[in-house]
């Protein structure tokens, strides 16, 4: 059964890995460059597991301590995840015990997938849907982690590397209004977050 579903789940996810690969490194050499050992984004992308909130942690780390307003910041960035929660709930159901990790480790990549690919008849949905978010969380880990040791290696300008996160937002509104343009909430919704991530970034 899980062998089954594991390799129904990772053909989904191996366009995902590239780009998490890419990204996770970016976010890798970005800590190694502000001065944090490589366990830092290790262990970040493997609990926080929310690439924007990551690469804006970087900034909070790095600034005053004002929980306040990180916890705003961490909201309004992830606010998305409540549409995904609200229409996962029933594709979740009856997943026991993986229900817990599924909510935690939904991601928009895993949603993507979960949401509207179609396992085998004889593939487990549930444990479909596990190997899906699995997959996807190891492929940002080992992107995050090889980027920070790499950076004790290699040693460049690392000046707008930020700019990833901006053209990852950007990446997103645009799939917002493609999938979902006839929902007027989400595209305002996508749009507000990015407007919010630029002003914070570039303005702060």
């Amino acid at each position: 059964m899980k062998t089954k579903a594991f390799k129904a789940a990772l053909p989904h996810t191996l366009p995902i890995c590239v780009g998490f690969l890419f990204l996770g490194m970016s976010y890798g050499f970005l800590m190694r460059s502000k001065g944090f050992p490589f366990v830092y984004p290790m262990l970040m992308s493997l609990f926080i597991f929310a690439g924007s909130m990551e690469f804006i942690t970087v900034n909070l780390l790095l600034s005053a301590f004002n929980p306040f307003y990180a916890f705003f910041l961490a909201l309004m960035v992830n606010a998305r995840h409540l549409f995904y929660g609200i229409s996962m709930l029933g594709k979740y159901q009856h997943t026991g015990w993986k229900k817990a990790y599924l909510i935690y480790g939904m991601c928009d990549e895993s949603f993507s997938i979960n949401c509207v690919a179609e396992p085998p008849p004889e593939v487990d949905k549930g444990w479909f849907f596990f190997f899906v978010t699995l997959l996807n969380q190891i492929y940002w880990v080992s992107g995050a982690t090889l980027g920070a040791l790499l950076g004790y290696l290699i040693h460049f300008n690392t000046t707008g590397i930020e700019f990833v996160m901006a053209a990852l937002f950007v990446v997103m509104f645009i799939i917002f209004l493609h999938k979902w343009r006839k929902n007027t909430l989400l595209s305002i919704a996508g749009g507000t977050i990015l407007y919010m991530y630029l002003v914070q970034t570039w303005f702060r």
